[in-house]
C-alpha cells in the first residue's frame, strides 16, 4: 500500500485531500475547495466602485510598492476557485473511488467529474451529498453576478492571472494566489456549471451510516459518523490487506449531528489520522498517564464521553446571542454570514430565545437562494441527527426549532437581498443570516456596504476567515467585528486514549501533530509520521490471505511431499471467484462432464549424473559436457546422446530444451526428466 497527502486543507471549510492505494486500487479521499482564497478578489462592484473598478484594470498605471493593504489592491474580476493544486498532477483516469466525509469535501468534486477519463466510483452519505448539492448550487447562483457584470472571459484566461500582473500583487495576496512556494497558480480555476452539478450528483453512490458498498467485489467500504456536522462521516476500508480506518474531523458530542462513532472502528488494522483541526493549537499534551501500562478503559471511555466540549459549544452561541441583543438594543442590525449548516441551525434556535427572553420584537431574515430547500430537509432526516434531536420526533415536535420560528413569523425566509417580498418586510434593527462567509459573495456584500459605518451594528466571522482582510474592501468599518471559533475535530487531548481504545496496528499520523502529540515507545500500536506531497510506503498489515475451497475441489486434493522442504502440497483447479471481499474457489463446469488429465508441473534443475542413470537405465547412453561458457549459469550443462540415435538435451537455469529427430525418443528422454524432477 502507498499514501499521499495531497493537501492538508485548512479547517473545517478546507478539509485535507489524500491518495490511498490499496490493492491495487487508488482512492481519493475528499475533494474541497479553499473558499477563503476568494479574499484576494474585490466584492462586486456597485455603480459607486464601478469607476475604481475600471482604474484597477489598466495594468499600466500600476506599480510594485510594497504598503499596507487597501480595496484598490485587490482582484478586480470574476472569481475564480483555488481547487487542491497537488490533485491535477494525478491521472485521473487513474483514479479507482472517491470517498466524501463532508459537505465541504464535495465542493470540488465537479471539477474532477467534469474531466475527461474520471471514470471513479463516488461514495458519500445521503446528508452530505444533499447539502453538498445545494451548497454547489448556491456558489453559481452568487457567482453568475460577477458574470453578468464582467462579462464573458479572453479565451487566453483571466488578465489578473497573467505573470505580470500577479507580480504586481502586494506580498499577502500573491502569496495566496501562488501558494508558499509559488506553485499553486495552476489550482485556480473558473467556477463550473449546473450541468456540471448535475453530472456529477448523477454519479454518486450514497450510503446511510453503517451500510455496505462493495467496490469490484474486493473492497467493502463503509461510513460511520463523525460527529462534525450533518452527514459528516469517517471510512472503513476492508479488503485482502486487512482494514483500514480514515478518522476525519470529528466531534465527540454534537448539539445537532450525530456523535462520533468511534467504536466501529476499533480494531482496524491502519487508521489514516486526517484531523488536522488541532494545527493552530500551542497546547502541548502529556500523554505519559495514557501508556500502555495503564488498562483503566472506563477512565479512557469517560475522557472520550464527556460533554464538556457541547456546554463549551453551547456557551459560545449564548455569547454571541448576547452580543447580538445588546447591538440590537443599541439601535444597530446584526450579520452573520451563513457557514457551518448545524451551527446556523442551533444559533438561529438561540437567538430566537434570546429576542424573546428580552422582549424584543425584531424581525431575523435569512436570505439565501437555498435557504427554504435547506430548512425543510433538515427537519426531515432524524436519523442523522444526534439523540436529543432524534427524541423530539417521538415527542411529536420538530427537530429544529426553525419550522414553528418561521410558522410564527419570527424568521422571514428570502432567496435574494433584492426579493420584491423581502423589501415590503424589511424592517432595522433586524438580524440578517446570509451568504456567503468569505464577504466575496451573496447578500453580505450588500448588507456590509449598508452597515458598515454604523458603530452599532455588529459583524460576526468564525477565526477560520482572515477578517482584516475580509473586510478590507468595506473600510473604513466602524461596524463592531466579532470573531468567533467551533470545534472543527478532536481536541489534542483526546487523541491518545482515542487510539488505545482503538488499538490499530499501525497509525499513520501527521507530521505537524508531532510536536504537540508525543507518542509512547511503548504503545500496542506503531505510528509513522506523513507530510503534505510525501508518498510513504505501508507494510503489508496481514501475512496472508484467505481463500475459501468448496468441498467438492478439496475432496480431489492429491498431496505430493517436496523431499526438499518436507512441504505437503497440491494442485487446484476451480474458478476463482471474488465477491464481497472474499475469495472463493469454485467447482469448474467441465464441459461434456468429462475432465482431460492435466499435464505435471515440475521445477528444480536436474542433476547430470541423476539424469544419465535414468536415462541409461532406459537404454538410452550419451555423456555429459559442461557449458562453463554459459552467461545464464554456471550449472548449465549438455547431454549428447549417441545411442540408440543422435540426439541432445540442453539444461539451462531458465529452460531446458531436448532435441530429437525421433519423436518416441524425445517423449521417452521427457519422461526420463520427469522421474528425477519434483512436480505436481
Amino acid at each position: 500500500m502507498k499514501f499521499t497527502c495531497l493537501c492538508q486543507g485548512g479547517g473545517f471549510n478546507f478539509p485535507p485531500c489524500h491518495i490511498l492505494n490499496v490493492s491495487g486500487f487508488q482512492v481519493l479521499f475528499d475533494c474541497p475547495l479553499d473558499l477563503s482564497a476568494l479574499t484576494v478578489f474585490s466584492p462586486l462592484p456597485n455603480d459607486f466602485y464601478k469607476a475604481i473598478c475600471e482604474e484597477n484594470s489598466d495594468s499600466q498605471n500600476r506599480q510594485k510598492v510594497e504598503k499596507p493593504l487597501d480595496a484598490n489592491d485587490l482582484i478586480f474580476a470574476e472569481p475564480w476557485y483555488k481547487t487542491v493544486n497537488n490533485l491535477h498532477l494525478w491521472n485521473v483516469s487513474f483514479i479507482d473511488v472517491v470517498l466524501i466525509s463532508s459537505p465541504m469535501g464535495m465542493l470540488g468534486l465537479p471539477f474532477l467529474t467534469r474531466m475527461e477519463g474520471f471514470s471513479a466510483k463516488i461514495y458519500i452519505t445521503e446528508a452530505a451529498a444533499r447539502i453538498g448539492q445545494l451548497m454547489m448550487e448556491e456558489l453559481i447562483c452568487m457567482n453568475m453576478e460577477y458574470r453578468q457584470f464582467y462579462g464573458a472571459e479572453e479565451s487566453s484566461g483571466p488578465q489578473w492571472m497573467k505573470w505580470e500582473e500577479l507580480e504586481l500583487l502586494p506580498s499577502a495576496l500573491r502569496k495566496i494566489a501562488l501558494g508558499e512556494d509559488g506553485s499553486e497558480l495552476g489550482g485556480w480555476m473558473p467556477l463550473y456549471s449546473a450541468a456540471h452539478v448535475k453530472d456529477c450528483i448523477s454519479k454518486v453512490q450514497t450510503l446511510r451510516f453503517g451500510e455496505e458498498a462493495c467496490y469490484n467485489g474486493i473492497l467493502i467500504i463503509k461510513a460511520f459518523s463523525s460527529g462534525l456536522d450533518i452527514g459528516a462521516c469517517n471510512w472503513i476500508i476492508s479488503g485482502a490487506k486487512g482494514n483500514i480506518a480514515y478518522i476525519s474531523g470529528s466531534n465527540f458530542a454534537s448539539g445537532h449531528a450525530m456523535d462520533f462513532d468511534y467504536r466501529a472502528i476499533q480494531g482496524s488494522d491502519l487508521i489514516l489520522y486526517s484531523d488536522l483541526s488541532s494545527l493552530d493549537s500551542t497546547e502541548d499534551i502529556d500523554q505519559s498517564s495514557f501508556s500502555d501500562d495503564s488498562n483503566n478503559w472506563e477512565e479512557l471511555i469517560n475522557s472520550l464521553s464527556n460533554y464538556d466540549e457541547s456546554v463549551e459549544e453551547m456557551e459560545k452561541l449564548a455569547f454571541i446571542c448576547s452580543c447580538a441583543i445588546d447591538s440590537v438594543k443599541a439601535g444597530g442590525s446584526v450579520l452573520i454570514p451563513i457557514n457551518r449548516v448545524g451551527v446556523f441551525l442551533q444559533l438561529l434556535e438561540q437567538i430566537a430565545i434570546f429576542t424573546e427572553c428580552s422582549s424584543l420584537k425584531i424581525p431575523i431574515y435569512i436570505i439565501s437562494s437555498v435557504a427554504e430547500e435547506l430548512l425543510a430537509y433538515t427537519n426531515t432526516i432524524p436519523e442523522w441527527l444526534c439523540k436529543q434531536r432524534q427524541e423530539k420526533l417521538f415527542s411529536g415536535d420538530p427537530l429544529f426549532a426553525h419550522v414553528k420560528l418561521i410558522k410564527e413569523k419570527k424568521i422571514h425566509v428570502f432567496p435574494a437581498v433584492h426579493s420584491p417580498k423581502l423589501l415590503m418586510n424589511w424592517q432595522e434593527p433586524c438580524i440578517v443570516f446570509s451568504s456567503h462567509w468569505s464577504l466575496r459573495l451573496g447578500p453580505t456584500i450588500h448588507l456590509l456596504r449598508r452597515w458598515s459605518g454604523d458603530h452599532n451594528s455588529l459583524l460576526v466571522l468564525e477565526n477560520e476567515v482572515d477578517a482584516e482582510l475580509a473586510v478590507l474592501p468595506f473600510k473604513p468599518i466602524s461596524m463592531k467585528v466579532l470573531q468567533c471559533s467551533f470545534l472543527s475535530g478532536k481536541k489534542l487531548q483526546k487523541v491518545q486514549p482515542l487510539l488505545k481504545i482503538l488499538q490499530p496496528k499501525l497509525v499513520l499520523f501527521p507530521e505537524e501533530l508531532r510536536t504537540h502529540v508525543s507518542f509512547s515507545d511503548v504503545t500496542s500500536f506503531s505510528v509513522s509520521h506523513y507530510s503534505e506531497n510525501e508518498t510513504i510506503h505501508i507494510p503489508s498489515l496481514k501475512e496472508s490471505a484467505e481463500l475459501e475451497i468448496a468441498a467438492d475441489i478439496a475432496s480431489k486434493f492429491q498431496w505430493r511431499m517436496l523431499k526438499q522442504k518436507k512441504l505437503n502440497i497440491t494442485r487446484l483447479k476451480g474458478r476463482l471467484f471474488v465477491n464481497h471481499g472474499k475469495r472463493q474457489l469454485l467447482p469448474e463446469n467441465e464441459a461434456g462432464g468429462s475432465s482431460q488429465t492435466r499435464p505435471f508441473l515440475h521445477w528444480g534443475s536436474p542433476d547430470p549424473e541423476n539424469l544419465l542413470a535414468e536415462l541409461s537405465k532406459m537404454g538410452i547412453n550419451g555423456s555429459v559436457e559442461r557449458c562453463m561458457t554459459d552467461a545464464e549459469s554456471e550449472d548449465g550443462f549438455t547431454v549428447k546422446v549417441q545411442d540408440p540415435e543422435k540426439s541432445m538435451i540442453e539444461v539451462r537455469a531458465a529452460v531446458t530444451v531436448i532435441s530429437a529427430a525421433d519423436k518416441n525418443l524425445a517423449s521417452r528422454i521427457v519422461k526420463a526428466m520427469e522421474n528425477i524432477l519434483e512436480g505436481i
